[in-house]
């Protein structure tokens, strides 16, 4: 699988776990930054893996930060990207099957490495169940169309 992954200062350290994980696994990863733990803005790197992720570079996305929940709001500035916030197995699971997301938060600051890499697996692993989430999604992306046509 082709992911782009990408991290401000708060999430850099666990960026860097993942990555390593993720390629010992044998998904290709395009480490999108920041590539050290100085202090920098995350919305601009968490663009960047939205976009990767709808315009087609990459499969999926995970953006990682302190809580994940900025992360998770500038991801979902991209049109197209449905970011999940999951700090947990079950909304990891969840996220995809109900909502087909498409990009991965994680806060840093709240989810231990080991509990990241099984988030992430389980992420990676589930898969949309459409049927009656299908309309739904539809109606998410009627908003992202009226809200271009503005």
């Amino acid at each position: 699988m082709r992911i782009a992954i990408g991290a401000d200062h708060a999430g850099f350290e666990l960026k860097a776990h993942l990555v390593t994980s993720l390629r010992r696994l044998g998904h290709e990863v395009d480490d999108l930054g920041t590539h050290s733990d100085q202090r920098c803005d995350y919305p601009p790197i968490c663009a960047a893996v939205a976009r990767a992720v709808v315009r087609g570079p990459a499969d999926v996305g995970i953006v990682l930060g302190g809580s994940g929940q900025g992360e998770q709001i500038a991801a979902n500035k991209v049109h197209g990207a449905r970011a999940a916030l999951c700090n947990d197995l079950y909304t990891a699971r969840m996220a995809r099957a109900h909502n087909d997301a498409n990009v991965l938060s994680i806060g840093a600051r709240i989810v231990a490495a080991a509990l990241a890499e099984e988030i992430v697996g389980v992420f990676l692993a589930s898969t949309y169940e459409g049927g009656r989430h299908a309309a739904r999604l539809d109606q998410l992306c009627d908003i992202e169309r009226e809200e271009c046509a503005q």
